[in-house]
Parts: C-alpha cells; structure tokens; sequence
C-alpha cells in the first residue's frame, strides 16, 4: 500500500526530503523527543481555520462547539476566540469553560440527566440556555425556581424518532433513546405545553441532534425537515439543529464538508419564519483531522502463519473508540512518510485486554522495530476526552503546534496523579 495520504493529516502537514513529517513547522520527532509518547499533537492552524469555516458556512454566533469531542483550557480558549458559542454537557465542562474565562452567556448546557448542583450552578451563572432533556429535569429547574434562582432560556431536546446511517452507540434520534422528549408518542408536545405554561423558564426554542459521525448528509435533511414542521406553529424564536457531521478515518473513506453541510441546513430551513435564529453544534468536525497520536513501539512479535503484532505505549486508554465502536484507522511512521506501507500487522496498546487493539489489520512499513514512532491521524476528537487510567497507565500529554513552536497544553499525567485522590 501506498504512503499514508497527507488529506488524513493536520493541514499544516509537510514532509521534507528525508521523508520526516513535520506539523506547524515543528518535526514530530523533534515534539516525541521534547515531550515524550504517547502525545496528542493538535495543529492550532487547523483548529482556528475549522472553527473560522463553520462561522462563515452558519453565520456569527450560530455555532456552538460541541467541547465533548476535545475539551481544555487551550481548546476552549481558542474556540471563543474563533467566535464559537460552547456545549457543555456536564458540570465538569461547564468548571473548565469558566475557569478558562469564557463568559458564561457564551455556553449552553446539555446532559440527558443533569443534577441539581449542575442546573443550579448553571442557573446561577447565567448560561445562554439549557437544553431541558425530560420532565424530570423541568421539575428540578422548577425548584430551584422557587428557591429564589431566575428563570433560565432553555430549549426543549426533542428526538425525531429517525435511525441514521452509524454506530448504534452513537446514535441518537430514534424513538429508542435515552435522549429528549419523544415526538411520535406525544412527548414533545407535552412537554412544549407542560415549559410554556411554568413561570420557571423562558422557553425560546426546540433542539434535535440524531447522532455522531454522519456522513450521509440526507440524514440530516430528513431530520431537520421534521424540527422545522414542528417549529413553525410554535412561535419560538430558536431553533437548534445539532451536530454529528462526520469526517473521513481513512483513506477509504469520504465525508461532507462544512459547506455541504450548511447547504443541507439552508434547504432544510426555508420554510422556518423569517428571524428564527437557527444554531448547529459541531463537534468532530472541528477537532478530529487536527491531531494525530503519536505513539513509540515497545514490542513487535511475529506469529508465523498468523499475523505480526505491534504493541506501542498508548492503547484503549488515550483511544477506547476502536474498542467501543469498531472504529477504523490508519498507521505510519512520521520518519519514514514516503515509505511504502506494504507490510500488515495489528497495532495493539499496552493494555491486559485482547480487546485492546487499536488497528485490527494495518499496512505498514517494512522492517518496524522496537523504538521506533508510530502515529495514527484523525485521532483529534473522542480520543484524549474519553482517555482513561484503565491499568493506571498516565493520561498522554496534549501538545499545540503552531508558527514553529510547540507548546505543551496538557501535561502528561504522573505516577503521583493516580494516587492524588487516594485517602
């Protein structure tokens, strides 16, 4: 097989005449050298160019970053910068985007079971809205209410009872979902009149995401088409068409781009009255082809008549995607870039697990041996965010690139983090 294609790659890539890869002008193997493997290296070019397409395909103050795909401080700094609104979906995002600075008129909160302590803190704080997930929720946001909190905006997540072409686990428009208020058994409409008629929240708008890494576009269309039928006779002002556009994993693979992806909104849409402001939340999209993992090769172990195993120093701890959704990738060498990958072999983690694998069958290049870099592309997204200690093994660090310089982001984790919170 062919070199590994430089469009999986973050768009600062570049390979010299050696054939050494470089991200944001900085060599990765000068970045492995400084901060070790397994890392995370972001190019920041690429992040604040993904976040500048989505403002100009939606419109200012339309997208909402979706911070579970990649969450810290740098990240959520540079999102507000690039003039994104953030999703939290938890009391922990809701710390970090804060603590980082981002005004809280800047967030929206999401959770399918948030808790009292979350609601009140995001009540307090003054949050853009909150995405109200079920009746139980409207009750708690109805005592804190009456304990003397002002009345939040919310919008009312609805599920529009569609099945998209992905994962079951990450789908989540079905009538089947743990998600929202069910618009084929009433449910959406119930709840509709159950927020409308409660001093304790201003209802401007409704919500609907249908799942995670889509890539038929006309999923979305169907969807939409749906939310906006619901919309029109409710004289609401807001209108919320989640996010889920996927991206490409491999070189097999093809997805939509951010444009396309506004074109099927603005089809969608046209029937929706005149002002309705109409918000997306992208999330992979954004992140996932900026970063690569970047691992070192610990073990490699020829099964004669079987296959070649590859262990490296990372695994279902920094990438739990394979393992959890069958999940696809690609490998190379960022040393070798020009070598033909015409070897195969199983790229497995560090991990007492069988399952712990991170490429089932991956071309490689020949003559992989111990020490050497080994980096896997489009790993920006779900992957640090869902990082475990799973055999106590350190969280890797998270490296930012950018004009020549990297600079660490997220510190590697130490032996001493995995007993701090022992008592």
């Amino acid at each position: 097989m062919t070199a590994i294609e430089m469009r999986l790659l973050p768009r600062t890539a570049s390979v010299d005449s050696s054939g050494a890869l470089s991200i944001g002008g900085v060599a990765v193997a000068d970045i492995a050298a400084q901060f070790g493997t397994p890392s995370f290296i972001y190019d920041e070019q690429h992040l604040r160019e993904t976040c500048r397409e989505a403002v100009a395909a939606f419109g200012a103050d339309r997208v909402i970053y979706a911070t579970k795909a990649f969450i810290n401080t740098a990240m959520v700094k540079l999102a507000h910068e690039e003039g994104l609104l953030l999703d939290v979906a938890t009391g922990g995002e809701l710390f970090v985007a804060l603590n980082a600075g981002v005004p809280a008129n800047r967030c929206v909160l999401h959770g399918n079971n948030k808790s009292v302590e979350e609601l009140r803190t995001a009540m307090e704080a003054g949050l853009r809205h909150i995405v109200v997930d079920s009746f139980d929720e409207i009750e708690r946001i109805e005592r804190l209410h009456a304990e003397g909190l002002s009345a939040p905006r919310v919008q009312l997540r609805i599920t529009p009872g569609l099945h998209v072409e992905t994962h079951d686990y990450v789908s989540t428009g079905q009538d089947d979902s743990k998600f929202g208020f069910n618009l084929n058994n009433g449910d959406a409409h119930r709840a509709v009149k159950r927020a409308r008629a409660s001093s304790a929240m201003d209802l401007v708008g409704i919500h609907c995401h249908i799942g995670s890494n889509v890539v038929t576009v006309a999923n979305f269309e169907d969807a939409w088409r749906v939310m906006v039928d619901l919309f029109t006779p409710l004289s609401l002002s807001e209108i919320t068409l989640g996010g889920g556009l996927g991206v490409a994993y491999t070189a097999t693979d093809v997805a939509p781009t951010m444009q396309e992806w506004a074109d099927v909104l603005k089809r969608a849409t046209t029937a929706l009255p005149a002002g309705t402001a109409v918000y997306v939340e992208p999330g992979r999209s954004i992140v996932a082809a900026a970063a690569i993992s970047l691992y070192s090769v610990g073990t490699v172990k020829p099964i004669e008549g079987i296959r070649t195993y590859v262990a490296v120093d990372g695994g279902m701890s920094d990438n739990p995607r394979p393992m959890m959704y069958g999940s696809e990738y690609e490998a190379f060498d960022p040393q070798r870039m020009t070598a033909p990958r015409n070897n195969r072999a199983r790229i497995v983690g560090k991990h007492c697990e069988s399952g712990d694998i991170l490429i089932f069958d991956a071309p490689i290049a020949a003559d992989v041996k111990v020490g050497d870099l080994l980096a896997l592309p489009v790993t920006g997204a779900y992957g640090y965010s869902m990082a475990s200690n799973y055999n106590k093994v350190p969280r890797p660090a998270v490296v930012f690139v950018a004009n020549g310089v990297a600079r660490l982001v997220t510190r590697r984790e130490t032996f001493e983090d995995l007993v701090r919170l022992d008592v």
